[in-house]
């Protein structure tokens, strides 16, 4: 089960990086944009949350 939990994490820490990245290399940016890339890092940080402390229980 802690093998599923650590590939998951892998999984959701990658798509994390992958979000930041194309906010931090779009200089042109929407508002509408910002608000997307934002609520999907929201998502995955609160997936990201849960999974960590799955594997610690």
């Amino acid at each position: 089960m802690k093998d599923q939990i650590d590939r998951t994490l892998e999984y959701y820490k990658t798509k994390e990086q992958q979000i930041l990245n194309a906010v931090n290399s779009n200089k042109n940016l929407t508002i509408d944009d910002i608000i997307h890339f934002g609520e999907e890092a929201s998502i995955i940080n609160y997936k990201l949350t849960a999974l960590e402390i799955a594997k610690e229980n």
